[in-house]
């Protein structure tokens, strides 16, 4: 275990005497303090002259002469070249959060639509990950919300299916989805291979900003419908007409002269931060996020914005242009790691004039207002957060609270969860469902199942964080329950010797009724808060959504067991071959039927694989 050792010399006489063990060779270093804390992780095209400049006593700015004061150790990585250290900053940033340097909280990947290409008639979906599967892909948009929205107007306009492959296979008559004039019906020959194909390459022009041909394309159909008296296919043929004017009303932001950029813009006021990004492609706008890096106090936008750049396009490929209302720091260095990524030409640029400057203004203009949001609602939930201190005599504003709910019938699907907030509301990043694999899910045992969950929760932070250094540790815990819980709970945690956590016990009260909690603490006597105080309603706001994220998890959990099969338990058939089997028999009852060359008539089942499904069936039987 380290500790802070006073007598441990820090400062840029320790950063000095460093000089004399490194080159000019490019690389990256880390400023560690007595506690071998990593304070600041940077990169250098030349680490000698770099690490010369924090040696100077005097020239710093604030920020910057505090990390060197702390400065006990310094660590360094010679790379072969700035592109390589640029990168290998940026790793060891997300890996490591550094105090000093400026971080990136969420950075979570952004969802597509794919439509596959190893069926005969592809489904059209939403797709987050890597892009691993035959198919196109288009993307990314901001949010679910966006490509939910997106396709159910493709839908209405291009009636693909959206169902799995193993229901298509099992189809003998149209669905719902045929009846509200929302899919072609594939499935039951409701529409040709031929006409289908058509329907999904409308739909790729669409996606590609073909809007023009693809509408110009349906009222030459229905003319020609219209001319032939099929008045019935003609009306289906306005209908669609109609969702995709629709479509295309709704889709504002839509420039005319940028097909494909990430719009990126920065505001800063009173040591926050916000960044606002667009998605723009094939000349539509596929919605906005915005972000909250944490940075230093002193930090400058070139620094945020090429911190952002960098760590938001880590995992992420880059567009071919990118719009930023500030400049970066080394744009040359920048542009080179984005192209590198992108396997082609990407352009940082920050317009001035017309209609690219106006989709910067409307991206800062968002970033100002979300700032200006978040920032209010921070100073409501730290005036929650003081008042919950005072109102349940904690030693300090928790800065870290854990909530633990259980969700579970008659022991089935026993679900165990965990919500987390804090300063800057909840913090849906770090939530976490636990599947109860003791007896106590079965037995309907809530004692236990809070045990198993509430080990496993604190013995890995006991092992990840001994030294209780991270942010990760929680000041308090609220669990659903009364005296009984909390006794239970407290006695739990003092094995595991982290008894110094406050915690209270939230109970329902007189006849269960919201509003008239009683709360618990271990050695005291059970008490209420008024009707109308805040933290009544803010400690409800908590349990409740415990409660959400648990009864989700359960949810979840059973509906994958409904839909789960045999195929699920032989060694060897995974995701792909379970749905290429599937689709091919039909249902896992016909697949145990089948005779081996059968099987093997299914694309990626080769004879041992066949012999060892067969085997596992007749073995079962």
């Amino acid at each position: 275990m380290t500790t802070d050792d006073p007598n441990t010399p820090t400062g840029h006489a320790v950063i000095q005497a460093y000089l004399k063990t490194i080159d000019g060779s490019p690389g990256v270093y880390r400023m560690l303090n007595t506690a071998s804390e990593v304070l600041y992780v940077g990169k250098a095209r030349n680490l000698r002259n770099r690490v010369s400049n924090y040696a100077r006593p005097s020239g710093h700015s604030g920020r910057i002469a505090r990390m060197i004061s702390e400065t006990a150790t310094m660590m360094f990585l010679t790379t072969r070249t700035e592109t390589e250290a640029l990168l290998l900053e940026q790793n060891l940033i997300k890996q490591l959060k550094p105090r000093y340097n400026v971080l990136l909280r969420d950075d979570k990947s952004f969802p597509n639509i794919l439509i596959p290409t190893d069926h005969a008639f592809p489904m059209i979906r939403k797709h987050r990950g890597k892009r691993s599967e035959k198919g196109h892909y288009f993307g990314p948009f901001a949010s679910a919300g966006a490509v939910n929205r997106t396709l159910n107007q493709l839908q209405r306009v291009f009636l693909l299916r959206n169902c799995t492959d193993a229901m298509f296979a099992g189809r003998t008559r149209p669905c719902l989805q045929y009846q509200i004039k929302r899919c072609a019906a594939p499935c039951v020959d409701k529409i040709s291979a031929p006409d289908y194909a058509r329907l999904v390459a409308d739909s790729k022009r669409f996606l590609e900003g073909k809007t023009t041909d693809v509408q110009a394309n349906l009222a030459s159909e229905m003319a020609r419908a219209s001319d032939d008296m099929e008045f019935e296919r003609a009306a289906a043929l306005r209908d669609r007409i109609k969702a995709l004017t629709q479509v295309q009303s709704a889709q504002h932001i839509n420039p005319k002269t940028v097909a494909e950029a990430d719009v990126i813009a920065l505001h800063v006021e009173g040591g926050h931060a916000c960044v606002q990004v667009f998605f723009i492609r094939a000349n539509q706008s596929w919605g906005n996020r915005d972000f909250y890096p944490r940075i230093p106090n002193d930090a400058d936008a070139a620094e945020i914005m090429e911190a952002f750049v960098t760590q938001f396009y880590d995992d992420k490929e880059p567009p071919r242009l990118l719009l930023l209302s500030h400049a970066v720091e080394n744009e040359d260095l920048v542009t080179q790691v984005l192209s590198d990524r992108a396997g082609r030409r990407v352009e940082i640029t920050l317009p001035q004039r017309g209609e690219k400057a106006e989709l910067v203004e409307n991206a800062a203009r968002n970033a100002r207002e979300s700032l200006a949001r978040k920032m209010s609602e921070s100073a409501t939930q730290n005036r929650l957060l003081d008042a919950l201190a005072e109102a349940f005599d904690l030693d300090s504003p928790p800065q870290r609270i854990e909530v633990y709910d259980n969700s579970h019938i008659s022991g089935t699907n026993a679900v165990g969860g965990m919500i987390v907030a804090g300063a800057d509301g909840f913090l849906k990043s770090q939530y976490r469902k636990f599947n109860i694999k003791s007896a106590a899910g079965a037995n309907s045992d809530d004692f236990g199942m809070m045990k198993e969950v509430l080990t496993r929760r604190f013995e890995r932070l006991i092992k990840e964080d001994p030294d209780r250094t991270s942010d990760a540790w929680p000041d308090l815990l609220l669990i659903d329950g009364g005296a009984g819980q909390v006794s239970a709970v407290a006695s739990i945690m003092s094995e595991m010797g982290v008894d110094d956590i406050a915690m209270i016990g939230v109970a329902k009260g007189v006849d269960r009724d919201a509003g008239k909690e009683e709360f618990y603490r271990t050695g005291q006597r059970p008490f209420a808060l008024r009707m109308n105080d805040p933290v009544l309603y803010f400690v409800q706001r908590l349990r409740d959504e415990a409660h959400r994220w648990a009864i989700g998890a359960h949810r979840a959990k059973r509906a994958k067991a409904v839909s789960a099969t045999p195929l699920d338990d032989i060694p060897g058939v995974g995701a792909a071959r379970k749905r290429a089997l599937l689709a091919h028999f039909g249902s896992a009852k016909a697949v145990s039927r089948a005779a081996i060359p059968d099987l093997m008539a299914v694309g990626g089942i080769s004879e041992p694989l066949a012999q060892k499904i067969s085997d596992f069936f007749n073995e079962k039987s």
